[in-house]
This record gives structure tokens, C-alpha cells and sequence, in this order.
């Protein structure tokens, strides 16, 4: 794990790439470092098992060209947002030092989704605090606290605050969400069908996009929400 400029945070391996896939090979392109931090393996899932959507996480970590990818290993459908869960992931917010960090939505159709918010944002504002002290391979560390926490959207429609232009990347980012084979659409799959897995949610996940686009007069577009107001130097920046 080295120092990045965004992480993202997930509750399940492929949150990311759903959420903010395209954002994050944006920011890749333009030079950003990027690690992602998984906090369960994603062991309850209809599809697959925990040791699949591992590998399938590192498949698309090397398309994404993250300095990092982590697994916390917290009980998927049952992690809480507790003091031993938030210092697992206040460890990693100072060994990694982003000043931005990308976090589940705050209120979806899964549960863990909101719940990871809640730990994410906690944790980002604890790590902050001088007098929580923390080790991480033996070192104790510094207190760091990142600038900004923005939510992607996921499963449930919602007013982003800010949408961000993904056109140039949008087949890749389905690349990305292809690479989770065991949890999408496939005629052969002998396992229970789910939501994601039907044969038509890699297409409404491109129309959402398409639809997000319009409102910027682009082709594709990934929405987010802020928990604080957002400033710039520059009206340019806004376009």
C-alpha cells in the first residue's frame, strides 16, 4: 500500500467499478494516483464465492492501473461501523494519504452500501485526530485527514451534486465490469439468477450514464454527491 491521490472505497468488490469505474480511469489518464480499498469479499453473493470475486478484483485492478487494491475482509452483510472497523480503515486512510477518497452512496438498495458510507466518512474524519493512535506494519503513524468525500451513486436513483464526463471511457469501464464474469449476465451459468445478473442490466447501466450525460451535453456521465459544499478557483473548472 503507497501513498495515492484518490481512493476508493467499496463495500464489495466491483462497487467501484459500477460507481465511479469511468471517473477513476479518467483520473488515471490525466496522471492521478489511485489505490482501492474493498471492505468485504463479497462472500454472500448469489453468484461466485469469495475466492472468485478476489481474482476477478485483481482482473480489473490491472486494467484500472491501480497503485493498489486491498481487502479488508470485513463480514459481508454484517460488518458494523464500530471502533475495531473504523481503525482497520483509519490504518489504511493514513498509510495511503489521498486527498480524495470516493465512498459508497449513503442510502441504496443493499444495505452495506449505506452502512460503508457511514464508516468511510467516520473514518476519514477520525484518522484526522491526533490522539487516536495507530500502527500499520509496526510504525505508528501520523494523523491525516482527506480534503474531500464524494459519493457515487449506485443502485437507486438520486440527484447527484456533480457529474463528471466519462464519454472517452465508457466502453472501458464496462471492460472493467465484465471482469466480475461470475456475478453478470451468462446463458450458461447454472447458478440462481439475480438483478445484475440479468441480460439487460449492462445495458441499463449504460443508459443511466447515457441519461446522466445528457444534463452536461455529453455522451456518458458518472453522478456523485457531496457532504459539503464544493469550491473552485476557477468558473472554467465548472464547465
Amino acid at each position: 500500500m503507497s501513498k495515492v491521490d484518490i481512493l476508493a472505497v467499496g463495500a464489495h468488490p466491483d462497487d467501484v467499478e459500477l460507481g465511479c469505474g469511468g471517473t477513476l480511469l479518467l483520473q488515471r489518464s490525466l496522471g492521478y494516483s489511485i489505490g482501492v480499498i474493498d471492505l468485504t469479499e463479497g462472500e454472500l453473493g448469489t453468484r461466485g464465492s469469495a475466492k472468485i470475486r478476489i481474482e476477478e478484483s485483481k482482473i480489473a485492478a490491472k486494467k484500472m492501473g491501480l497503485s493498489f487494491r486491498a481487502n479488508l475482509s470485513f463480514q459481508d452483510g454484517f460488518f458494523e461501523n464500530n471502533r475495531i472497523n473504523k481503525l482497520e480503515l483509519i490504518k489504511r486512510i493514513r498509510m495511503c494519504q489521498p486527498s480524495i477518497v470516493l465512498a459508497n452512496t449513503l442510502y441504496d438498495r443493499h444495505p452495506d452500501h449505506g452502512r460503508a458510507a457511514d464508516l468511510i466518512y467516520e473514518a476519514c474524519f477520525l484518522a484526522g485526530l491526533e490522539k487516536i493512535e495507530t500502527e500499520f506494519d509496526g510504525q505508528l503513524q501520523n494523523p491525516f485527514r482527506p480534503k474531500v468525500i464524494y459519493n457515487y451513486i449506485q443502485y437507486n436513483n438520486q440527484q447527484p451534486d456533480f457529474l463528471i464526463d466519462i464519454s472517452d471511457f465508457m466502453m472501458k469501464k464496462m471492460e472493467l465490469i465484465k471482469s466480475y464474469s461470475s456475478q453478470f449476465y451468462n446463458p450458461n451459468s447454472k447458478e440462481s439468477e439475480t438483478i445484475i445478473s440479468k441480460k439487460n442490466f449492462l445495458d441499463l447501466v449504460m443508459s443511466r450514464s447515457s441519461d446522466l450525460g445528457r444534463f452536461i451535453s455529453v455522451d456518458y456521465a458518472e453522478g456523485f454527491c457531496v457532504n459539503r459544499y464544493l469550491g473552485t478557483k476557477d468558473l472554467y473548472n465548472l464547465i
